[in-house]
């Protein structure tokens, strides 16, 4: 049994339970919220793992990716990047490995994770097809099946599966242009093979075989965006849209067949047209949860587009998107390395908070505590309260103040430490 089918027959499962709990909502809502597929529960069978619920009205979740490449093949360091976005509060893991042996890299990041991992199953099918026929053209359709149930029998909780890149998208993409032309790697996998065999898209064309694996081994389905922008010049085209009707009609189907599903969404976007995109994808595809990749929103900081992305994250979040892909400093440069996993995870976790409070989903209760605490000048409550403690308490540290209850910013002359001492305490009849 699935989430989903459970759900739909009234029955609250041990992780309905959970995400209920953590996120401090009634069990009935996250019931009801599974039942119609507003709400996700990444959690293969055959893995217990730290329930995380990605949806409308739960708080917004980030996902870091971590995964080996052609040049780099390490994986021990990938392992250390998992678990470094582990410790900084990812809530989900995608192993998108490409170099070295999958199976063994993958299996071993199943193995450490708490948490929900995902993957890209046409990355293994196209690679394995590369490397044995010297073309991802080759790859046999059985291949794409294979990973899917292969990756499904292991412990993945949740696939990105490129069905909605199929003649029709590429039709249209052709017709139109583009400065960028595709960026998705599984979208590039799937057209290259597609426009050389002139045929359609397997995992389109048999599209109910993909939702059988899922729903035996109830893998939630990230129905992948291969159409979106790589850079701003091409965000919100006819391409993508054209994609996300396709996509529509697959959330119909994969809800009907008692699967779980959600909805990628745009990498490069404008910060004005990420309510719009918000917007369109809730209503195309019945208010599925909406996992954005990024976003990018602006194509000019590179070395810095964690920070572009933690601004494209905010925005999102408070637009309505549900689950965030972390982008570190070294996108669009190179593999990211442990430190750039870390700077990745803690700038898109600030974004999706900010995003968060914005729109009310979290009540603004810690804020509020580290305003008091900041007026009391109470260092160590300032840490409690702090998103990253560690980091707080080591910079201060780092220059530490010559009076306990300032910092070397203003020393004694604090604005806080002035108006607590001469205008909060003072006895003048002047000012009462």
């Amino acid at each position: 049994m699935t989430q989903i089918s459970d759900a739909k027959k009234g029955i609250l499962t041990e992780e309905m339970k959970h995400v209920a709990k953590i996120e401090n909502v009634s069990e009935d809502f996250i019931l009801r919220s599974v039942a119609n597929g507003t709400i996700v529960i990444p959690s293969n069978v055959h893995r217990d793992i730290e329930a995380s619920g990605i949806g409308a009205g739960l708080r917004t979740k980030v996902n870091a990716t971590v995964g080996t490449s052609t040049d780099i093949v390490n994986f021990d360091e990938e392992v250390l990047k998992a678990q470094i976005a582990i410790d900084h509060g990812a809530d989900c893991l995608m192993e998108l490995s490409i170099g070295g042996d999958l199976d063994v890299i993958r299996r071993r990041v199943l193995d450490m994770s708490p948490l929900p991992v995902g993957s890209v199953p046409v990355y293994q099918a196209a690679i394995e097809s590369i490397r044995e026929h010297g073309s991802v053209i080759y790859m046999d359709e059985d291949d794409l099946f294979g990973a899917i149930e292969k990756q499904a029998k292991d412990g993945i909780d949740f696939m990105a599966v490129h069905s909605s890149i199929n003649i029709e998208t590429l039709t249209r993409l052709k017709r139109q242009g583009r400065v960028t032309g595709l960026v998705s790697r599984g979208g590039s996998f799937m057209s290259g093979w597609i426009v050389e065999n002139e045929k359609e898209n397997p995992l389109y064309a048999n599209f109910d075989y993909v939702l059988e694996i899922a729903k035996e081994h109830d893998v939630v389905l990230s129905l992948a965006n291969g159409m979106r922008a790589g850079s701003i010049a091409d965000s919100t085209d006819r391409a993508q849209i054209q994609e996300l009707i396709i996509l529509g009609e697959l959330i119909d189907r994969s809800r009907e067949a008692g699967v779980q599903c959600m909805i990628e969404g745009p990498g490069h976007i404008p910060i004005n047209e990420i309510p719009t995109n918000v917007m369109i994808q809730k209503k195309m595809c019945s208010n599925a949860p909406f996992y954005m990749l990024g976003p990018i929103v602006c194509d000019v900081a590179p070395g810095y587009d964690h920070i572009v992305s933690a601004i494209g994250a905010a925005s999102s979040a408070k637009a309505g998107a549900d689950f965030i892909c972390y982008v570190t400093p070294a996108e669009h440069l190179a593999l990211p390395s442990p430190e750039d996993v870390k700077e990745g995870v803690i700038a898109t976790r600030i974004g999706a908070y900010a995003g968060d409070l914005a729109s009310g989903q979290i009540d603004g209760s810690q804020d509020l505590a580290m305003a008091e605490a900041r007026k009391k000048l109470d260092w160590e409550a300032q840490y409690e309260c702090a998103m990253f403690p560690g980091a707080a308490r080591a910079k201060r540290d780092q220059r530490p103040p010559e009076e306990e209850d300032t910092c070397t910013m203003c020393g004694n002359y604090c604005a806080v430490k002035i108006v607590n001492q001469w205008l909060d305490q003072s006895d003048s009849d002047l000012i009462k």
